[in-house]
This record gives C-alpha cells, structure tokens and sequence, in this order.
C-alpha cells in the first residue's frame, strides 16, 4: 500500500500547476512545495532536494505574501492609518485565511505525505494546509519572480480585501470587550501544546471564558496562537 501511496503522489505537480494559473519552468519547486516534512524519508533518493520538505518555501512564502498584501492595502486604502492597514494584514495572512485559501483551491489533495500523517486526517489539518499554501506562493516567486507571485495572490487574496470594507477589529480585543459588556473577568490564555519540529513549532493556545467552552486556536508565536483561539471563540458566542 505504501508504494502505491508513493507511485501515487510521486508528481502531484503534474496536474495541480494549471490550477495555480503558474506554469512552472522548474516543476520540482512545485513538488518540494507539496511535500510535506512526513514524507522525507519515503521520497529520499529521488533527485530532489528535500531535506526539508516544504519548510524552506514556506518561510519564502510567508514573507511574499505578507509584502503583497501590505502592498494591495496601501494601495486600495490610501486614507487608512497604520493601526487599521495592519489589523487588516494580520486577518489576510493569518493561518485561517491560508488554510481557507488551501482548500478553495484544492491543495490537501495534491500534498505528498507520510502514511503516519495520511491516517490522521493531515491533508485537511489547517496548519498543514497553511504552510503548504506559503510554500506554493514561495514555489511560484521562485520560479516565475514577484510579478507571478504577486498574480496568485491577487486572485485569491483580493476578493476577501473586497468582502469587507470596515478594518476588522483585533479579536482579542473584541472578545475581551464581550466578556466586560456582560460583567464577566477576561478571557484567559494558556499554552495548552505545541506541534511541529522544535525549530519551527505551531503553538496551541486555549483562551476561557466563565461559563463558556474553552476554545483553541494554532500559531507560529503564541500571540498568533491566541488571536486564531480568540476567533474560534467569537465563532462559537455567534
């Protein structure tokens, strides 16, 4: 089963690149992307370089898409101060947006990992999913330069700047101004776990509030960490 599971995801760039609207000179960036750091071992041998999965695109990624979307909201928004341009930056490039990103266009199905990480639901995990969607956009600037980078980003991340034209509010903030409009203490955080290798850990938070379910958020920081609980609890209160 398990060579058939590799035969299978051996070139799953083959047929997801016309998806991304990206035409790879160099395909093997778009597999690196794809593989997840479960699968090294399986795939050692191969003539690619993937002694580190998809983790080295992935921080690529994540510094090109936060430059993007800083640059379409100074653009789109001219009149906004810093404080609202970086509330709405921090929504845009957060996990959850990622994830969500992941799934529109249908990346979990196109990941390469380890049997280990298949039967325990990894390719709809969000931080997988996440960090798999910075290294695509790490793949495609590498690739194809800023200019392709910045064509994948516009097209997934420019319709969700559209969708709301107040400044998201700070979910902390707004969860903590919830509990005081009902008389209840503030929300408490705690670090409840962490995943991932020790040089690139997804920190797992849990926010409480008396009386309601506590809720758990992941992150790269445990402040990122805590705004993804106070979301998933603002979620549940609707």
């Amino acid at each position: 089963m398990g060579e058939a599971l590799e035969e299978a995801s051996a070139d799953p760039a083959a047929a997801f690149a016309a998806a991304l609207g990206h035409d790879f000179a160099n395909p093997d960036l778009l597999r690196e992307a794809l593989t997840h750091r479960s699968a090294i071992d399986r795939l050692r041998g191969r003539n690619l370089d993937l002694r580190h999965g998809n983790e080295r695109l992935e921080f690529l990624g994540d510094r090109v898409l936060s430059l993007v979307v800083a640059d379409l909201l100074i653009r789109r928004f001219p009149d906004e101060s810093e404080g609202e341009l970086a509330r709405r930056h921090a929504a845009l490039v957060r996990a959850e947006t990622l994830a969500e990103v992941a799934r529109a266009i249908g990346l979990g199905a196109r990941l390469t990992l380890a049997d280990s990480e298949e039967a325990t639901g990894g390719r709809k995990k969000p931080a997988i999913l996440a960090d798999a969607c910075e290294a695509v956009i790490g793949a495609i600037y590498r690739d194809g330069g800023l200019d392709a980078a910045r064509a994948f980003v516009e097209r997934h991340w420019v319709p969700r700047i559209e969708h709301d034209p107040t400044p998201p509010r700070d979910p902390k903030t707004a969860l903590q101004e919830w509990a005081q409009g009902r008389g209840l203490p503030l929300p408490g955080y705690r670090e409840v776990g962490r995943e991932g290798p020790q040089h690139a850990p997804q920190f797992v938070m849990e926010v409480t509030i008396r009386g309601r379910a506590p809720a758990r958020g992941t992150g790269k920081t445990k402040r990122e960490a805590e705004r993804a609980a106070a979301v998933a609890m603002l979620e549940s209160l609707k």
